[in-house]
């Protein structure tokens, strides 16, 4: 059985939510903690997890594809914010997500006591006007830097959304991800899984964490917009990576049957 006919099966286990499930746990004002692990411990991840949890279902799917265009400044004004720990930061992008067509313009921003907010637009599927079109909404989010914005990096991924039966607390699971920079160049890590637990307080209580800690999986922050940036553009500072570089080596070894992460 392949990794991804395994993940599938085990998801197929998971009892269902719809969208109309998740009603408050859309947070759009919420605590982000991120986690980064070998693909292969996933299926028993899933296993662990599937009493706690139900999982998201959209016309009869359970996972998801989602590509997502990420905007910068000329001088990479929101890429420095992220490679330097700048704690008020933001970060723009068009995001569809590819089993319905949703296309949304989004300015994601995380607080200096470590809140993420997200306010978006709707907006039509392939259009790349967005920018412009939207001047007005993002004076109001980014205020100067909303000049000059330009595409600089695509990502896509798999996803995977679960909503906890008991607690105000919803986790997404991404992986297959594959970064492109506009000029054909292409960065993918197939051995990578990056879980959230996107909650409005700790997630110290929450089964979904208990079990990472069970898997030797610690919590640290990752940015695939600035990850993407680094690798795949050369973009500037990438010291400041290299801790998370080191990690995702030990992760890919581990995928590969080289070490143990």
């Amino acid at each position: 059985m392949d990794q991804s006919t395994g993940i599938a099966q085990i998801l197929n286990e998971f009892e269902s939510v719809g969208l109309e499930g998740l009603g408050n746990l859309r947070y759009m004002n919420r605590v982000d903690t991120k986690y980064l692990f070998s693909v292969s411990k996933l299926p028993r991840l899933l296993m662990n997890v599937k009493a706690e949890y139900k999982a998201l279902e959209i016309e009869n799917l359970r996972r998801f594809s989602y590509k997502t265009v990420y905007f910068d400044t000329p001088d990479l004004y929101f890429y420095n914010q992220h490679i330097t720990g700048k704690l008020n930061r933001s970060k723009v992008r068009i995001r569809t997500y590819e089993s319905n067509g949703l296309t949304f313009l989004e300015v994601k921003q995380k607080s200096n006591k470590g809140r993420t907010s997200k306010s978006r637009l709707e907006k039509e599927p392939g259009d790349m006007n967005h920018i412009e079109q939207s001047r007005l909404f993002l004076n109001e989010l980014i205020f100067s830097r909303a000049e000059g914005l330009k595409a600089v990096i695509n990502t896509g991924f798999t996803r995977i959304t679960l909503v906890s039966f008991e607690k105000s607390e919803r986790i997404t699971i991404d992986y297959n991800i594959v970064w492109n920079n506009l000029r054909g160049e292409t960065v993918s890590m197939p051995f990578l899984a990056i879980a959230e637990i996107k909650s409005d307080k700790s997630t110290s209580q929450s089964p979904f964490f208990s079990q990472l800690k069970r898997l030797g999986v610690r919590r640290t922050g990752f940015s695939k917009y600035a990850m993407g940036m680094a690798m795949v553009n050369g973009a500037p500072k990438q010291n400041n990576l290299k801790p998370k570089l080191l990690l995702i080596k030990k992760i890919r070894d581990e995928f590969n049957g080289n070490g143990t992460a």
